[in-house]
């Protein structure tokens, strides 16, 4: 897994960032597609747009946000397949999971790496 990293969108493009992949549903404001210097969008590995809104970032419903999106994360072909993608990536070269979030802790790229995790060890 140490080949699969996250971070904002609006952090500095690194060469060791390898694969850039923007996981959010929305495009993220302020970001011109030259400055996001993005290898892929996997928009629908986002949370659905009905569970986003639904969470709206508030911290208070984090646990349960986290609960639907693993569940939409385990039962979701084009997910399933989007994390496929990533894993085959990542044999190659380093993959970067970029998303839009002020939050660092509170959003949905976190759920994704833990879910990635789970995946990586087997589980």
């Amino acid at each position: 897994m140490d080949k699969i990293l996250m971070k904002r969108v609006y952090e500095p493009v690194e060469e060791m960032d390898g694969f850039r992949i923007l996981i959010d549903r929305l495009w993220p404001r302020g970001i011109s597609k030259d400055t996001a210097k993005l290898s892929n969008w996997f928009k629908d590995l986002a949370p659905s747009s009905e569970l986003r809104k639904w969470f709206c970032h508030k911290p208070e419903l984090f646990e349960e946000f986290r609960n639907r999106y693993l569940e939409e994360l385990r039962t979701d072909g084009q997910k399933q397949e989007y994390i496929r993608q990533i894993f085959e990536m990542a044999a190659r070269c380093p993959v970067t999971l970029l998303y839009g979030a002020k939050d660092p802790v509170y959003n949905h790229a976190r759920v994704l790496m833990e879910e990635l995790g789970r995946l990586a060890e087997g589980d």
